[in-house]
């Protein structure tokens, strides 16, 4: 019979659209995949591919000890039932939550620590309690991969992670480049900035509206987009009223939801993610892999994807004025000099990113733990 391996996340969308690389490899392998995430329209597309699709009940909005506690429950008996060989875990609560499940079962895990989320964005009493629970979580894992430097040392620093946990720093999820290939470039008049992702205000959404406000005073013709999910399950999420304000004021254009950003991307000059604390920005992956000059803040993550003046430019975190300031930057330079710097991006990707090499690391691993099972 062929190994049974349990993948759980945050969301089927997230599994779909950032792990459909490690499946199609699983299932060409003759394992048996099982996905284990809240039901949402991409749920169906998982099970297109191959998988068998379960639904997990989860609280997405922060800690709530009832909710968390109850999700501990209810995975410890879904493990029980499934009884896979091996357990991947992505996103936060899947990673504490599903680890203490499989640590108490003998169940073989591996962890993916694609990010450290609002907790460690705001330092208060939920970001002591959250380091408390990786601290708990962490000791039983068979290996943890992380998706940028910074992140691994702050966990070896905090000591979130025993040192005798087998670990390793990997370029995220990486970027499948024949699916996100360069293409023709638009005609630069006007300009276009795009912002693609989840629409809560760690994005930098606000500073992004508002650089957009400046710059419009001055230069009425360029464009400003936003493109992404409204009505996100999260404490920090934009309202659609809040963005139908910024519509009527002719500052943004949005472009609401889409399951393929390959349109929008090409369609942009460059592609901006002024957000506070990321693991490793799949969005700022896929446009450097088309050709798209970036400009990204100076935070954990996006500083693994943006090289400054050489792919793309880094601005001071939650600083409107300096992301306008680099906004104009990147309206002076001209069509043929951010052509240069966006082909410079792709070569990146193609060198340090390639999605075959970061999937085949974790199959290797897996295929480690189950023979020595």
């Amino acid at each position: 019979m062929s190994s049974k391996i349990l993948i759980l996340s945050n969301t089927s969308w997230y599994l779909h659209n950032f792990r459909l690389g490690l499946i199609d490899l699983l299932l060409s392998r003759q394992y048996e995949v099982l996905t284990l995430a809240p039901e949402d329209k991409f749920s169906d597309k998982l099970r297109e591919v191959g998988c068998r699709h379960i639904h997990l009940e989860m609280d997405n909005m922060g800690l709530n000890p009832i909710s968390d506690l109850l999700m501990k429950k209810r995975l410890s008996e879904q493990y029980k039932e499934i009884n896979p060989d091996l357990i991947l875990h992505y996103t936060i609560k899947p990673v504490i939550y599903g680890s203490i499940a499989a640590g108490k079962l003998g169940i073989p895990f591996i962890n993916n620590i694609t990010g450290l989320g609002t907790a460690f964005i705001k330092r208060n009493w939920v970001t002591w309690m959250v380091k408390q629970l990786y601290r708990s979580s962490q000791e039983k894992a068979s290996y943890v991969f992380f998706q940028n430097r910074e992140d691994h040392k702050l966990f070896q620093k905090e000591n979130l992670i025993p040192e005798s946990v087998p670990q390793e720093v990997i370029p995220g999820t990486g970027i499948n480049t024949d699916h996100f290939n360069i293409g023709s470039y638009p005609d630069s008049n006007p300009v276009t900035f795009l912002l693609m992702a989840r629409l809560i205000w760690d994005k930098g959404v606000r500073e992004f509206v508002e650089a957009a406000r400046k710059i419009k005073s001055e230069f009425c013709e360029i464009r400003f987009q936003l493109l992404g999910f409204l009505d996100v399950s999260n404490r920090t999420a934009i309202s659609r009223q809040q963005m139908q304000i910024w519509t009527e004021q002719g500052i943004i254009d949005y472009l609401g939801e889409t399951d393929d950003v390959r349109p929008y991307i090409a369609g942009a000059d460059c592609v901006v993610l002024p957000s506070y604390r990321e693991g490793l920005p799949r969005t700022l992956l896929e446009a450097a892999s088309m050709g798209r000059p970036i400009i990204a803040a100076d935070v954990t993550g996006c500083r693994e994807v943006v090289q400054h003046g050489v792919n793309g430019y880094l601005c001071k975190a939650k600083d409107t004025n300096d992301l306008a300031e680099k906004m104009n930057d990147m309206i002076k330079l001209s069509t043929d000099e951010r052509q240069k710097m966006g082909l410079r991006g792709r070569k990146k990707m193609k060198k340090n990113f390639d999605e075959k090499i970061i999937v085949q690391k974790i199959v290797n691993q897996i295929e480690n733990i189950l023979t020595a099972a």
